[in-house]
Formats: C-alpha cells, structure tokens, sequence
C-alpha cells in the first residue's frame, strides 16, 4: 500500500505545473504552461532583437524548429520567409547544392540555374535542423557562409552577398 501511495503522490505531482501564466501571451504554436518554458519564450524574444546567427539545443520532439520561427516572427526580419531544411535528411552532395544552388551544368542533371536555401531565405531566417548530422568539410563551407556573408553556388567562380539570419539546431 505504501508503494501505491507513492505513486499516487507522484503522479498527482507530474500532472501539476510549476507555473501557470495566467496574463501571458502565448506565442502560436507553443505550449507554455511550466516556468522553465517561458524562460525558454523569454530568452527567445530578447534574441530575437539582436540579429546574430543562433543555436538551439534540446531533445528530439522538443520544439526547437517552433523556438526557430518565434525568434523569427518576433525579429525584424518576420516579414521576410523562414526556410527550414533538414540537414540531416539530405545527403552531403546533394546537401551543397540544395544549401548554397547551383550553375547550369554544374553536375548531371542541373539543366538551369538555382539558387539555394540561403539565397531563398534572404531578408528573413534560414532554420538548418540537425546541424550536427553534417560533414566537417560541409561545416567548414557553412561557416565560410556565416562569416563572409556570401555563398558560392556549385560549379560557379563568383560569389553571391546573403542577407539571412541563421538559426540552427
């Protein structure tokens, strides 16, 4: 009986929050209701007004490409888009490509012209999730990206300005 009264105890404790706001602003798509995740809403806003490149860490689930589009609709850059890519998803090769475009013949198939994510993201957020799924030479070229502010597509000599706030995961 006493280890059933434990257990009572314990589950009437997982199933209070520590915190209920009550006047808040809950930012859509985000449930907020224990203390540490305001906190999280919180810092996430104040970041928002600085525009630097951001990293969001957190368990698989736990809603950082939802962190991601708070710091970008409450920036100055919420009206341009927000570009989520899956680095983990697509392979190295095809990852350059898909991330920094590509010139007309750069490889078999590319029959035109394409701009990547970065030049798609530009004047808003390019979110890239599962950052760390990525290869040490594709994070090299990525820093390049973030410190230079310009990409080079595959199979081109020049280099193109990006105007994006990166935010990963």
């Amino acid at each position: 009986t006493s280890l059933k009264q434990a257990e009572s105890r314990g589950r009437r404790q997982t199933l209070t929050p520590t915190a209920t706001p009550v006047t808040r602003d809950v930012p859509s798509g985000l449930v907020a209701n224990s203390a540490a995740m305001w906190k999280v809403v919180e810092v996430a806003r104040r970041v928002a007004k600085v525009d630097a490149t951001v990293l969001i860490t957190g368990e698989s689930g736990s809603g950082k490409e939802r962190v991601a589009k708070l710091i970008h609709d409450s920036s100055t850059r919420a009206k341009g888009p927000f570009v989520a890519v899956n680095c983990g998803a697509v392979t190295e090769t095809l990852l350059e490509s898909e991330l920094f475009g590509h010139a007309r013949g750069a490889f078999t198939g590319a029959s035109s012209d394409r701009a990547g994510y970065f030049e798609s993201a530009a004047g808003g957020t390019l979110f890239l999730d599962e950052i760390g799924e990525v290869s040490p030479t594709m994070q090299v070229k990525l820093l390049r990206v973030l410190q230079e502010r310009e990409v080079r597509r595959v199979g081109e000599n020049r280099t193109r300005a990006v105007d994006v706030r990166v935010v990963a995961a």
